[in-house]
C-alpha cells in the first residue's frame, strides 16, 4: 500500500495542529506560574518587523484546515478573520482539530488532479490540489508553526523539539 494525499496532508496537519495545541497549553500554564499577561504573549513577535503570535496561529489554521477547504473548492486564499485572544487562538485550534477528524481518507484522496488557484489581488498561482497541498501548504503550516513555538521560547515558555513534534505515528 503506497501512501496517500490524506496520509502527507491531513494526518500531517493534524499532528502539527496536536502539537500546536499542546504549546498553547504550555504558554498559558506558564503566563499563570510568572504573572505574565496572555494579551502580551498573543502580540508578542519575534522582530519587529514580523506578525505576532495571534497571526501565527491562524496562520497554522488557515494552512491546514483551511487548505483542505481550498482544495476542495479549488481556490486558496490568504488568512482572514476576526483577531483572537489567548483562548480564542486555543479554541481556534481545538476546532481545526475537530474538523480535520471528521474529514474523510477518500475526499481528500479524490482531490488528486484538481486545479487550485491561491490567489493575493491580481497575483495567482494555479496548482494540481496535491502540488498545493505538499509544497505550498505543509511547508507554510510548519514556518508558522516555528514561528510561533520560537516566540513562545523567546517568551521562556519551556519547550523542546519534542513539544514541536507532537503526537507521532509510530509502528506500535
Amino acid at each position: 500500500m503506497g501512501i496517500s494525499l490524506y496520509d502527507v496532508s491531513v494526518a500531517s496537519f493534524q499532528q502539527t495542529l496536536g502539537a500546536v495545541a499542546g504549546i498553547l497549553k504550555k504558554g498559558e500554564s506558564h503566563c499563570s506560574e510568572h504573572g505574565i499577561d496572555l494579551q502580551e504573549l498573543v502580540e508578542s513577535r519575534l522582530h519587529a518587523d514580523m506578525l505576532p503570535l495571534r497571526f501565527q496561529i491562524q496562520s497554522v489554521v488557515h494552512h491546514s484546515r483551511g487548505a483542505i477547504e481550498g482544495a476542495r473548492a479549488g481556490k486558496f486564499m490568504p488568512p482572514s478573520g476576526p483577531d483572537h485572544d489567548y483562548a480564542g487562538l486555543q479554541q481556534l485550534v481545538a476546532d481545526a482539530c475537530s474538523e480535520l477528524d471528521a474529514v474523510g481518507r477518500e475526499d481528500v484522496d479524490s482531490l488528486e488532479g484538481r486545479d487550485v488557484i491561491f490567489q493575493i489581488g491580481d497575483f495567482r498561482l494555479d496548482f494540481l490540489a496535491e502540488d498545493f497541498l505538499m509544497t505550498f501548504s505543509l511547508p507554510n503550516m510548519h514556518f508558522h508553526a516555528t514561528t510561533a513555538y520560537d516566540i513562545l521560547r523567546m517568551r521562556g515558555v519551556p519547550l523542546g523539539k519534542r513539544d514541536y513534534l507532537g503526537r507521532m505515528r509510530i509502528k506500535r
